[in-house]
């Protein structure tokens, strides 16, 4: 899903890949980085993003820091993990939201000046994965919103609360966007 930031003058490309393999997160990303020019890319455990709504959310508010100088990182792309993961920590936010050695549901977000660069940046991934994007991978699922409402600490409770008209997956993506963007008034 292609979005423009025209205020940032930005593109923000949010998509996902079904049953991959990957084995070296590190490496690809250094690989998919090198081949482009003027990108941020990141890669998600698709497992545990709340639609694309949360990952354009956390590009959102990594810019947002960016323009008042309230970064944690120096990195857009490792800012948009913090604020995805909605930790202050660079090493917690990869655990509870980046891609471990033997993903297979991955989500990735791209962020570059050029439309072409964001289309070139998907293609490339798309080749080293052989597979096309499937954006499918970015809904929510009962098991997945399980083990999202662990990863974010959501209990019952909390979701019950927020709920409308019976909609647990809008609840719950709200909930996860709320999280990240508390981010920035944490200490």
């Amino acid at each position: 899903m292609l979005k423009q930031i025209a205020e940032e003058g930005l593109y923000v490309e949010i998509t996902g890949f079904r049953n991959v393999n990957v084995e070296k997160p590190d490496q690809l990303l250094k690989a998919i980085r090198g081949e482009q020019g003027d990108v941020n890319v990141q890669f998600f455990n698709a497992e545990l993003v709340a639609t694309w709504e949360h990952l354009y959310f956390a590009v959102i508010d990594a810019l947002m820091a960016f323009r008042t100088k309230r970064n944690i990182s120096k990195s857009l792309a490792v800012e948009i993990m913090l604020y995805a993961s909605a930790q202050r920590q660079i090493k917690k936010a990869i655990e509870v939201v980046g891609v471990k050695s033997g993903a297979s549901d991955i989500a990735v977000v791209i962020v570059s000046e050029r439309h072409q660069t964001v289309e070139s940046t998907v293609a490339s991934v798309s080749k080293h994965f052989r597979k096309e994007p499937d954006e499918q991978v970015l809904g929510i699922s009962p098991a997945k919103e399980k083990a999202i409402r662990e990863a974010f600490r959501i209990t019952e409770n909390e979701l019950s609360a927020v709920t409308k008209q019976n909609n647990r997956a809008r609840a719950l993506v709200d909930l996860v966007v709320e999280r990240a963007a508390l981010l920035s008034t944490r200490l």
